[in-house]
Protein backbone atom coordinates (compact mmCIF):
# COMPACT_ATOMS: atom_id res chain seq x y z
CA UNK A 1 0.00 0.00 0.00
CA UNK A 2 1.50 3.18 -0.90
CA UNK A 3 0.74 6.53 0.91
CA UNK A 4 2.74 9.81 1.00
CA UNK A 5 4.74 10.71 3.97
CA UNK A 6 6.33 13.15 6.01
CA UNK A 7 9.57 11.53 6.89
CA UNK A 8 10.39 15.14 9.00
CA UNK A 9 10.88 18.68 8.45
CA UNK A 10 11.06 19.42 4.59
CA UNK A 11 11.33 15.65 3.43
CA UNK A 12 8.58 13.97 2.13
CA UNK A 13 8.22 10.86 -0.33
CA UNK A 14 5.73 8.26 -1.60
CA UNK A 15 6.39 5.49 0.24
CA UNK A 16 5.78 1.62 1.11
CA UNK A 17 3.37 1.36 4.07
CA UNK A 18 1.77 -1.60 5.94
CA UNK A 19 -1.77 -2.49 4.37
CA UNK A 20 -4.48 -1.49 6.49
CA UNK A 21 -5.89 -4.29 8.70
CA UNK A 22 -9.78 -5.75 8.43
CA UNK A 23 -12.75 -3.39 9.92
CA UNK A 24 -13.39 -4.20 12.84
CA UNK A 25 -17.04 -3.29 14.62
CA UNK A 26 -18.38 -0.21 13.67
CA UNK A 27 -15.89 0.43 10.99
CA UNK A 28 -15.32 0.80 7.73
CA UNK A 29 -12.47 0.25 5.08
CA UNK A 30 -12.28 2.58 2.08
CA UNK A 31 -10.49 3.34 -0.75
CA UNK A 32 -9.19 6.75 -1.45
CA UNK A 33 -10.26 8.51 -4.11
CA UNK A 34 -9.33 12.34 -3.92
CA UNK A 35 -7.66 14.20 -0.92
CA UNK A 36 -7.68 18.05 -0.98
CA UNK A 37 -4.69 19.81 0.60
CA UNK A 38 -5.00 22.07 3.45
CA UNK A 39 -2.72 24.86 4.74
CA UNK A 40 -1.69 22.45 7.70
CA UNK A 41 -0.36 19.64 6.05
CA UNK A 42 2.07 22.14 4.14
CA UNK A 43 3.02 24.02 7.86
CA UNK A 44 3.97 20.70 8.70
CA UNK A 45 6.04 20.05 5.80
CA UNK A 46 7.79 23.27 5.97
CA UNK A 47 8.08 23.94 9.56
CA UNK A 48 7.56 20.67 10.93
CA UNK A 49 5.07 21.52 13.55
CA UNK A 50 1.90 23.48 14.12
CA UNK A 51 1.33 25.21 17.96
CA UNK A 52 1.88 22.18 20.07
CA UNK A 53 1.63 19.72 17.56
CA UNK A 54 4.95 18.47 16.48
CA UNK A 55 6.07 16.11 14.06
CA UNK A 56 8.20 13.53 15.58
CA UNK A 57 7.79 10.20 13.63
CA UNK A 58 6.91 9.75 10.03
CA UNK A 59 3.59 10.73 9.73
CA UNK A 60 1.11 10.21 6.48
CA UNK A 61 -0.44 13.59 5.16
CA UNK A 62 -3.87 14.57 4.51
CA UNK A 63 -7.53 15.19 5.89
CA UNK A 64 -10.02 16.78 3.24
CA UNK A 65 -10.59 12.99 2.20
CA UNK A 66 -13.64 10.90 -0.07
CA UNK A 67 -13.66 7.74 -1.39
CA UNK A 68 -15.20 4.47 -1.49
CA UNK A 69 -16.29 1.22 0.85
CA UNK A 70 -14.67 -1.89 0.42
CA UNK A 71 -15.21 -3.32 3.16
CA UNK A 72 -17.66 -2.90 6.33
CA UNK A 73 -17.17 -4.33 9.98
CA UNK A 74 -19.80 -5.41 12.24
CA UNK A 75 -22.36 -3.84 13.16
CA UNK A 76 -22.31 -1.40 10.28
CA UNK A 77 -25.54 -0.60 8.99
CA UNK A 78 -26.35 2.76 6.95
CA UNK A 79 -22.82 1.89 4.62
CA UNK A 80 -22.18 -0.68 2.30
CA UNK A 81 -18.95 -1.55 -0.72
CA UNK A 82 -19.21 0.65 -3.35
CA UNK A 83 -20.89 3.35 -1.46
CA UNK A 84 -18.84 6.72 -2.26
CA UNK A 85 -18.15 8.62 1.11
CA UNK A 86 -16.78 11.70 2.59
CA UNK A 87 -14.79 10.98 5.88
CA UNK A 88 -15.21 13.66 8.82
CA UNK A 89 -11.02 13.11 9.89
CA UNK A 90 -11.95 14.20 13.36
CA UNK A 91 -12.51 11.52 15.63
CA UNK A 92 -12.87 12.25 19.12
CA UNK A 93 -13.51 9.92 22.48
CA UNK A 94 -16.80 8.98 22.59
CA UNK A 95 -16.72 8.91 26.84
CA UNK A 96 -15.30 12.51 26.78
CA UNK A 97 -16.65 15.35 28.54
CA UNK A 98 -16.42 17.47 25.43
CA UNK A 99 -18.22 15.36 23.73
CA UNK A 100 -20.82 14.41 26.35
CA UNK A 101 -21.28 18.66 26.30
CA UNK A 102 -21.74 18.66 22.29
CA UNK A 103 -18.14 20.21 21.66
CA UNK A 104 -16.38 17.26 20.59
CA UNK A 105 -14.08 18.99 17.88
CA UNK A 106 -12.66 20.88 20.94
CA UNK A 107 -11.88 17.22 23.00
CA UNK A 108 -8.19 17.09 24.11
CA UNK A 109 -8.22 13.39 23.23
CA UNK A 110 -9.30 13.80 19.48
CA UNK A 111 -7.94 11.90 17.03
CA UNK A 112 -7.75 13.84 14.10
CA UNK A 113 -5.68 12.92 10.40
CA UNK A 114 -2.67 14.11 9.43
CA UNK A 115 -2.08 15.99 13.70
CA UNK A 116 0.95 14.45 14.92
CA UNK A 117 1.48 11.24 15.62
CA UNK A 118 -2.01 10.45 13.78
CA UNK A 119 -1.64 8.89 10.33
CA UNK A 120 -3.75 10.96 7.11
CA UNK A 121 -5.40 9.77 4.24
CA UNK A 122 -2.84 10.09 1.38
CA UNK A 123 -2.79 6.80 1.05
CA UNK A 124 -5.05 3.79 -0.68
CA UNK A 125 -6.36 2.52 1.76
CA UNK A 126 -7.91 3.78 5.09
CA UNK A 127 -9.98 1.89 8.36
CA UNK A 128 -12.31 4.92 9.74
CA UNK A 129 -15.43 4.68 12.52
CA UNK A 130 -18.42 4.05 10.02
CA UNK A 131 -20.19 6.99 12.67
CA UNK A 132 -17.67 10.15 11.04
CA UNK A 133 -17.91 8.37 7.38
CA UNK A 134 -21.15 9.72 5.64
CA UNK A 135 -22.41 8.74 1.98
CA UNK A 136 -22.14 11.31 -1.06
CA UNK A 137 -25.66 11.85 -2.86
CA UNK A 138 -25.07 11.03 -6.63
CA UNK A 139 -25.03 14.05 -8.15
CA UNK A 140 -21.76 15.12 -5.83
CA UNK A 141 -18.43 14.19 -7.24
CA UNK A 142 -15.57 12.75 -5.30
CA UNK A 143 -13.72 16.12 -5.53
CA UNK A 144 -16.85 17.88 -3.85
CA UNK A 145 -16.80 14.86 -1.49
CA UNK A 146 -13.19 16.14 -0.38
CA UNK A 147 -14.01 19.54 -0.39
CA UNK A 148 -16.95 18.78 2.22
CA UNK A 149 -13.96 19.14 5.06
CA UNK A 150 -13.20 22.71 4.46
CA UNK A 151 -16.48 23.31 3.92
CA UNK A 152 -17.86 22.24 7.21
CA UNK A 153 -15.45 25.17 8.85
CA UNK A 154 -17.52 27.84 6.73
CA UNK A 155 -20.89 25.75 8.11
CA UNK A 156 -19.45 25.53 11.39
CA UNK A 157 -18.58 29.47 11.05
CA UNK A 158 -22.14 30.47 10.11
CA UNK A 159 -24.02 28.73 12.52
CA UNK A 160 -22.31 29.88 15.24
CA UNK A 161 -22.52 33.24 13.69
CA UNK A 162 -26.38 33.03 14.38
CA UNK A 163 -27.39 33.97 11.09
CA UNK A 164 -30.84 35.44 10.32
CA UNK A 165 -32.77 35.51 7.42
CA UNK A 166 -31.56 39.15 5.61
CA UNK A 167 -28.40 39.53 7.76
CA UNK A 168 -25.75 41.33 5.91
CA UNK A 169 -22.45 39.59 6.77
CA UNK A 170 -19.11 40.88 5.97
CA UNK A 171 -15.59 38.53 5.84
CA UNK A 172 -11.89 39.47 5.81
CA UNK A 173 -10.07 37.08 3.67
CA UNK A 174 -11.17 35.08 0.61
CA UNK A 175 -8.74 32.18 1.04
CA UNK A 176 -10.44 28.88 0.97
CA UNK A 177 -11.76 29.12 4.58
CA UNK A 178 -12.98 32.89 3.71
CA UNK A 179 -14.97 31.39 0.51
CA UNK A 180 -16.48 28.62 2.25
CA UNK A 181 -17.45 30.80 4.65
CA UNK A 182 -19.06 33.11 2.52
CA UNK A 183 -21.04 30.25 0.69
CA UNK A 184 -22.61 29.06 4.01
CA UNK A 185 -23.44 32.32 5.33
CA UNK A 186 -25.31 33.34 2.46
CA UNK A 187 -27.05 30.11 2.08
CA UNK A 188 -28.04 30.34 5.66
CA UNK A 189 -30.00 33.24 5.22
CA UNK A 190 -27.41 36.26 4.67
CA UNK A 191 -29.03 38.86 2.32
CA UNK A 192 -25.43 40.03 1.12
CA UNK A 193 -22.14 38.75 1.94
CA UNK A 194 -19.07 41.13 1.65
CA UNK A 195 -15.60 39.66 1.60
CA UNK A 196 -12.58 41.52 0.81
CA UNK A 197 -9.11 40.57 0.27
CA UNK A 198 -5.49 42.24 -1.00
CA UNK A 199 -5.79 40.00 -3.91
CA UNK A 200 -7.91 40.99 -6.62
CA UNK A 201 -7.18 37.80 -8.67
CA UNK A 202 -8.82 36.01 -5.91
CA UNK A 203 -11.98 37.76 -5.50
CA UNK A 204 -12.64 37.71 -9.55
CA UNK A 205 -12.78 33.82 -8.81
CA UNK A 206 -16.17 34.95 -6.86
CA UNK A 207 -17.69 36.68 -9.59
CA UNK A 208 -21.14 35.79 -10.86
CA UNK A 209 -22.00 34.55 -7.42
CA UNK A 210 -25.42 36.53 -6.39
CA UNK A 211 -25.58 38.31 -3.17
CA UNK A 212 -21.44 37.75 -2.69
CA UNK A 213 -19.75 41.04 -3.23
CA UNK A 214 -16.13 40.91 -3.91
CA UNK A 215 -14.24 44.01 -1.75
CA UNK A 216 -10.61 44.97 -3.07
CA UNK A 217 -8.75 45.38 0.48
CA UNK A 218 -6.10 47.59 -1.46
CA UNK A 219 -8.80 50.10 -2.65
CA UNK A 220 -11.21 50.82 0.38
CA UNK A 221 -12.13 49.46 3.65
CA UNK A 222 -14.35 46.33 4.27
CA UNK A 223 -15.91 48.30 6.84
CA UNK A 224 -16.84 51.77 5.57
CA UNK A 225 -17.89 49.85 2.52
CA UNK A 226 -20.91 47.73 4.55
CA UNK A 227 -21.25 50.96 5.93
CA UNK A 228 -21.73 53.08 2.95
CA UNK A 229 -24.49 50.44 1.62
CA UNK A 230 -25.99 49.91 4.73
CA UNK A 231 -27.37 53.66 5.33
CA UNK A 232 -24.43 53.81 7.88
CA UNK A 233 -25.28 50.81 10.12
CA UNK A 234 -22.69 47.96 9.16
CA UNK A 235 -23.08 44.24 9.00
CA UNK A 236 -24.61 42.33 11.50
CA UNK A 237 -21.92 39.54 10.99
CA UNK A 238 -18.02 39.61 10.77
CA UNK A 239 -16.18 36.41 9.90
CA UNK A 240 -12.15 37.32 10.49
CA UNK A 241 -11.01 34.67 8.26
CA UNK A 242 -7.61 35.30 7.45
CA UNK A 243 -5.55 35.20 10.13
CA UNK A 244 -3.84 38.33 9.84
CA UNK A 245 -2.42 40.45 12.51
CA UNK A 246 -3.57 43.84 10.85
CA UNK A 247 -6.80 42.69 10.10
CA UNK A 248 -7.40 42.87 13.75
CA UNK A 249 -6.67 47.03 13.90
CA UNK A 250 -10.38 47.61 12.99
CA UNK A 251 -12.26 44.68 13.23
CA UNK A 252 -13.59 45.30 16.59
CA UNK A 253 -15.56 48.69 15.29
CA UNK A 254 -16.48 46.88 11.99
CA UNK A 255 -20.06 45.10 12.78
CA UNK A 256 -23.18 47.10 13.15
CA UNK A 257 -23.84 47.69 16.82
CA UNK A 258 -25.11 44.49 19.00
CA UNK A 259 -23.41 42.62 16.01
CA UNK A 260 -21.21 39.32 16.12
CA UNK A 261 -17.87 38.56 15.88
CA UNK A 262 -16.74 35.02 14.70
CA UNK A 263 -13.31 34.73 14.72
CA UNK A 264 -12.43 31.58 11.91
CA UNK A 265 -8.67 32.06 10.83
CA UNK A 266 -6.24 31.43 13.37
CA UNK A 267 -3.22 34.22 14.02
CA UNK A 268 0.17 32.67 14.79
CA UNK A 269 0.48 35.91 17.14
CA UNK A 270 -1.60 37.22 20.09
CA UNK A 271 -3.54 39.83 18.52
CA UNK A 272 -4.95 43.26 19.97
CA UNK A 273 -8.34 43.04 20.96
CA UNK A 274 -9.70 46.29 21.55
CA UNK A 275 -12.62 45.80 24.45
CA UNK A 276 -13.62 48.60 25.36
CA UNK A 277 -14.71 49.46 21.49
CA UNK A 278 -16.54 45.78 21.31
CA UNK A 279 -18.32 46.22 24.50
CA UNK A 280 -19.19 50.03 23.99
CA UNK A 281 -20.82 48.75 20.72
CA UNK A 282 -22.46 45.34 22.39
CA UNK A 283 -20.51 43.41 19.85
CA UNK A 284 -20.90 39.77 20.79
CA UNK A 285 -17.82 37.32 19.83
CA UNK A 286 -17.54 33.73 18.79
CA UNK A 287 -14.86 31.69 18.29
CA UNK A 288 -14.14 28.68 15.57
CA UNK A 289 -12.15 25.75 16.27
CA UNK A 290 -12.80 22.70 13.16
CA UNK A 291 -16.32 21.98 13.27
CA UNK A 292 -19.06 19.88 15.30
CA UNK A 293 -22.02 18.40 13.87
CA UNK A 294 -22.68 19.91 11.05
CA UNK A 295 -20.40 17.15 8.43
CA UNK A 296 -23.56 15.86 7.13
CA UNK A 297 -25.71 19.18 7.06
CA UNK A 298 -22.70 20.26 4.76
CA UNK A 299 -23.15 17.24 2.55
CA UNK A 300 -27.26 17.87 2.35
CA UNK A 301 -26.09 21.80 1.18
CA UNK A 302 -23.70 20.91 -1.23
CA UNK A 303 -25.63 18.45 -3.00
CA UNK A 304 -28.50 21.22 -3.82
CA UNK A 305 -28.64 24.23 -5.61
CA UNK A 306 -27.68 26.55 -3.38
CA UNK A 307 -23.89 26.17 -3.11
CA UNK A 308 -21.38 25.29 -5.86
CA UNK A 309 -18.48 23.65 -4.78
CA UNK A 310 -16.56 22.31 -8.00
CA UNK A 311 -15.67 25.66 -9.50
CA UNK A 312 -13.32 26.16 -6.25
CA UNK A 313 -11.16 23.00 -7.72
CA UNK A 314 -7.96 24.91 -9.16
CA UNK A 315 -6.27 21.84 -10.53
CA UNK A 316 -6.08 18.18 -10.22
CA UNK A 317 -2.84 16.12 -9.13
CA UNK A 318 -2.41 12.39 -9.95
CA UNK A 319 -1.25 10.94 -6.72
CA UNK A 320 2.64 10.07 -8.14
CA UNK A 321 2.53 13.86 -8.93
CA UNK A 322 1.77 14.39 -5.32
CA UNK A 323 4.93 16.54 -4.00
CA UNK A 324 4.99 18.65 -7.25
CA UNK A 325 1.17 19.21 -5.98
CA UNK A 326 2.70 20.42 -2.49
CA UNK A 327 5.28 22.80 -4.13
CA UNK A 328 2.62 24.40 -6.54
CA UNK A 329 0.65 25.26 -3.13
CA UNK A 330 3.87 27.18 -1.83
CA UNK A 331 3.88 29.16 -4.81
CA UNK A 332 0.81 30.43 -3.63
CA UNK A 333 -1.01 31.40 -6.74
CA UNK A 334 -3.72 34.25 -6.12
CA UNK A 335 -6.17 32.25 -8.26
CA UNK A 336 -5.76 29.00 -6.59
CA UNK A 337 -8.09 27.77 -4.17
CA UNK A 338 -8.16 24.22 -3.78
CA UNK A 339 -5.64 21.93 -5.31
CA UNK A 340 -6.18 17.99 -5.08
CA UNK A 341 -4.65 15.06 -5.17
CA UNK A 342 -6.68 11.50 -7.08
CA UNK A 343 -5.15 7.96 -6.08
Amino acid sequence: MRALVLQEKNRMAIEEVEPVSTPGPGEVRVAMHTVGICASDVHYWTDGKIGPFVVEAPMVLGHEGAGTVVEIGEGVSHLAPGDRVAMEPGVPDPASRAVKEGHYNVDPAVQFWATPPVHGCLTDEVIHPASYTFKLPENLSFAEGALIEPFSVGMFAATKAGIKPGDVAAIVGSGTIGIMTALAARAGGASRVYISDVQPEKLALLDGLEGIIPVDATQEDLGERVRSETDGWGPQVVFEASGATPAYKSLWSTPAPGGRIVLVGMPIEPVPFDIATAQSRGVSLETVFRYANVYQKAIDLAASDAVDLSRFVSETFTFDNSVQAFERFLEGRPTDVKLQITL
